[in-house]
């Protein structure tokens, strides 16, 4: 028998709970999702909305991500608690860094899944995370960044015009009706960036509820990181 996914389906996969420690030294506990049979074809390191406003690695796209990618598209997804956020996990240690001490974060887990050996690094950053990614990710051995409904309320123009030329990807999913910045915007902001893939939602808002926003917001996660398997089904087992 086959069941619909839903917002509270949790495919199979190998969950294992993890902890990493920062430069300055803090500890950060989080989750690894692998493929249950075989080895990832890429993998995610998930940076989550901001904490002051509930944001955390269990933010629902991120876990969502978490509970469905690695079954669907061989995709092992890393999500973690960024300093002074609490979670059912547990509780990661230091203070809101107001996204500049993150970037130890962002570093931490991303030296974490070298270690691992876990291929074709990207960074999913939603909102906040946008900022984390925009901000520090340049530094960092990955693949490119996925920005899903970036505010660039923290991101200076110059940071972002970085990203040109860098040869790392970078992918921004705008929402048409979203609360901070929609698209005919972004795409000003994002200009110093000619090799932006950019991807406009329409009725797209910056919390992506709902099942069908979610469907598509992976979906775009996984045309960047193992296309040969979409469309992802809606049903399981597929």
């Amino acid at each position: 028998m086959t069941e619909e996914i839903r917002g509270s389906t949790v495919l199979p996969a190998h969950r294992e709970n993890i902890e990493f420690v920062t430069a300055d030294g803090l500890t950060l506990v989080g989750e690894l999702a692998l493929p249950e049979h075989g080895n990832p074809v890429a993998m995610l390191v998930c940076l989550h909305p901001l904490p002051t406003a509930g944001g955390f690695m269990d933010s629902h796209i991120i876990r969502k991500a978490a509970a469905r990618l690695p079954a669907l598209a061989d995709v092992a997804v890393l999500r973690f608690n960024f300093r002074g956020v609490s979670s059912p996990r547990g509780t990661s240690q230091g203070e809101f860094g107001h996204g500049d001490l993150e970037r130890l974060d962002l570093a931490a887990a991303v030296a974490w899944a070298a270690e691992r050996g876990l291929p074709q690094p990207w960074l999913l950053g939603w909102s906040f995370g946008t900022e984390v990614a925009l901000k520090h990710g340049l530094s960092e051995d990955v693949v490119g960044a996925i920005l899903l409904s970036p505010p660039l309320h923290r991101t200076s123009a110059d940071e972002v015009a970085a990203w040109a030329g860098s040869g790392k990807r970078l992918v921004a999913v705008i929402p048409e009706l979203d609360d901070y910045l929609r698209p005919d915007e972004a795409r000003q902001r994002f200009a110093s960036v000619p090799e932006l893939d950019f991807v406009a939602v329409e009725g797209g808002k910056h919390l992506w509820v709902g099942e069908q926003q979610t469907y598509r917001v992976l979906s775009e996660i996984v045309e960047r990181l193992n296309p040969a398997v979409l469309p992802l089904p809606t049903q399981w087992p597929a």
